[in-house]
C-alpha cells in the first residue's frame, strides 16, 4: 500500500500543478485580450472621431453647431432606416415560419373560451356581409289558439287560493266558514 499511496499522491500533485499553469496561462490570455480590446477601442475611436476643435469666434461655434447638427440628422435618418429594415426582416421570419408550420401540418391551436352567440351572429360573423337569412325560427311559426278545456275552466273558476285562504283567516273567516257548512 505504500508504492500505491505514493503514486497517488504523485498524481495529485502533477493535477494541481497542471491546474494551476493552466490558470497562469488563461490569465495571461485573459490580459492580453483586454489589452487587445481596448487598443481597438483607441484605434476605433481615433479613426472615427478627430479631435475637436474649439474655435475662438462666434461665427465658428455655430458653424460647428450646424456640422455636428448635420451629423446628428445623418445619424439618425440612417439608425430610423435600420429600425425599418429589421421590422421588415422580423415581419418576413413570421411569415415564413407560419408557412412552415403550415407545410409541416403541425398548428399551434390558440386556447378557446365558451361564447354564447346566436346562430344570426354565428352567420354574420362567418359570412361577413353576404349575411341576409334570418334565422329566427320562430318568427315563422303559426300561432295556435289553444282550447279552453274544462279542468281549465275549473281552475278558473276557483280562483287564487290566496285570496280563499286570506278570506278564511280571522273571526270573519271562521264565520263564513261555518255559515257555508250549515
Amino acid at each position: 500500500m505504500g508504492d500505491e499511496e505514493k503514486r497517488n499522491r504523485a498524481i495529485t500533485a502533477r493535477r494541481q500543478h497542471l491546474k494551476s499553469v493552466m490558470l497562469q496561462i488563461a490569465a495571461t490570455e485573459l490580459e492580453k485580450e483586454e489589452s487587445r480590446r481596448e487598443a481597438e477601442k483607441q484605434n476605433y475611436l481615433a479613426e472615427h472621431c478627430p479631435p475637436l476643435h474649439i474655435p475662438g469666434s462666434m461665427s465658428e461655434v455655430q458653424e460647428l453647431c450646424k456640422q455636428l447638427h448635420a451629423k446628428i440628422d445623418a445619424a439618425e435618418e440612417e439608425k430610423y432606416d435600420m429600425e425599418v429594415r429589421v421590422q421588415k426582416t422580423s415581419k418576413e421570419l413570421e411569415d415564413m415560419n407560419q408557412k412552415l408550420f403550415d407545410l409541416r401540418g403541425k398548428f399551434k391551436r390558440p386556447p378557446l373560451r365558451r361564447v354564447r352567440m346566436s346562430a344570426d351572429a354565428m352567420l354574420k360573423a362567418l359570412l361577413g356581409s353576404k349575411h341576409k337569412v334570418c334565422m329566427d325560427l320562430r318568427a315563422n311559426l303559426k300561432q295556435v289558439k289553444k282550447e279552453d278545456t274544462e279542468k281549465e275552466r275549473d281552475l278558473r273558476d276557483v280562483g287564487d287560493w290566496r285570496k280563499n285562504i286570506e278570506e278564511k283567516s280571522g273571526m270573519e273567516g271562521r264565520k263564513k266558514m261555518f255559515e257555508s257548512e250549515s
